[in-house]
C-alpha cells in the first residue's frame, strides 16, 4: 500500500494526521518518522511531498521522496517566508539565473520537460507567479530573452553559484523596488483614509434625525397621537 504524505523536511512529527494513516498499518511509527526526517533533511523548512510504499504484511516499508514544490524552492534559495498575494504589483525578491538554474537542477528529474533550458522556463513561470524578480527583470519577458540566447553561457555550463558582488549588486537594484512599492502603497493607504474621511464627513453632515423625532411630513412617532385638524370655524377666524 502506499501512502502520500506533506511534512516539514527533517522535521516530521507525530500526531493525529498521521497517526490516522499509518496506525491501522500497524507499522513503527518511530522508525517511520526517523527515516523520512533522514530522506528529507537537506529540504529543512520546506514542505517535501513523501511517500511510503508499505508492505502490508511484513510491515517493511520504503520512503520515496519528491523535490519540494519549486515554489518553495524559490522561496528557500532566497530566504523568503512567503510569496507575493499580488505577484503582478507586488515583488518580494530578486533572484539571479544561477539561482534559477540551481533549482530547474533539482526540480528537472520530477518535471516532464525534456532538457534543463526548459526547467528554467518552468522556474521562471513560477517566479513571476509568486513576485519574484530574476536578473531585476520581469521573469515572463525574461523567457523570451532566453529563447533568444541571453545567458545562454550560464545555462551550457550549469552555473548554480551566485558570487557575493553579483548578489550585493542585486540587492541593491532590489532595495530601490522595495522603496518604490513601500512609497506606492503608502500613498494609497493615504488616499484610501482621505477618502474615507469625506465619507464620514458627508454622512454626519446629511445625519437622520435622532431617534423619536419626526421630519415634516413623515408619520408621528409611534404612540404619538397625530396633530389634530383645525376646524372650519377656527380656520375661518384665521
Amino acid at each position: 500500500m502506499k501512502i502520500k504524505l506533506l511534512i516539514e523536511g527533517g522535521d516530521m512529527k507525530p500526531g493525529p494526521a498521521v497517526a490516522q494513516q499509518l496506525g491501522p498499518m500497524g507499522v513503527n511509527m518511530g522508525k517511520v518518522i526517523s527515516d523520512v526526517n533522514q530522506a528529507t533533511q537537506e529540504f529543512k523548512g520546506m514542505k517535501v511531498p513523501v511517500e511510503l510504499d508499505i508492505d502490508e504484511k511484513t510491515k517493511d516499508f520504503i520512503v520515496i521522496t519528491s523535490s519540494p514544490p519549486t515554489s518553495e524552492l524559490i522561496k528557500k534559495e532566497l530566504n523568503l517566508e512567503k510569496g507575493s498575494a499580488k505577484h503582478a504589483e507586488i515583488k518580494m525578491g530578486n533572484a539571479s539565473i544561477e539561482d534559477i538554474i540551481k533549482i530547474a537542477k533539482v526540480k528537472h528529474p520530477n518535471m516532464l520537460e525534456k532538457d534543463l533550458k526548459a526547467a528554467i522556463r518552468s522556474v521562471l513561470g513560477t517566479c513571476a507567479s509568486v513576485g519574484i524578480l530574476v536578473e531585476n527583470e520581469n521573469p515572463n519577458e525574461l523567457i523570451h530573452k532566453i529563447n533568444d540566447g541571453k545567458f545562454a553561457e550560464e545555462i551550457e555550463k550549469e552555473l548554480t553559484e551566485t558570487s557575493p558582488e553579483k548578489r550585493q549588486k542585486m540587492e541593491n537594484q532590489f532595495k530601490v523596488v522595495a522603496e518604490a512599492q513601500e512609497a506606492k502603497i503608502a500613498a494609497e493607504k493615504a488616499e484610501a483614509e482621505e477618502e474615507a474621511a469625506k465619507a464620514a464627513e458627508a454622512a454626519e453632515a446629511g445625519e437622520a434625525p435622532a431617534e423619536g423625532e419626526a421630519e415634516p411630513g413623515e408619520a408621528p412617532v409611534e404612540g404619538e397621537a397625530p396633530a389634530e385638524k383645525p376646524t372650519e370655524s377656527e380656520e375661518k377666524k384665521e
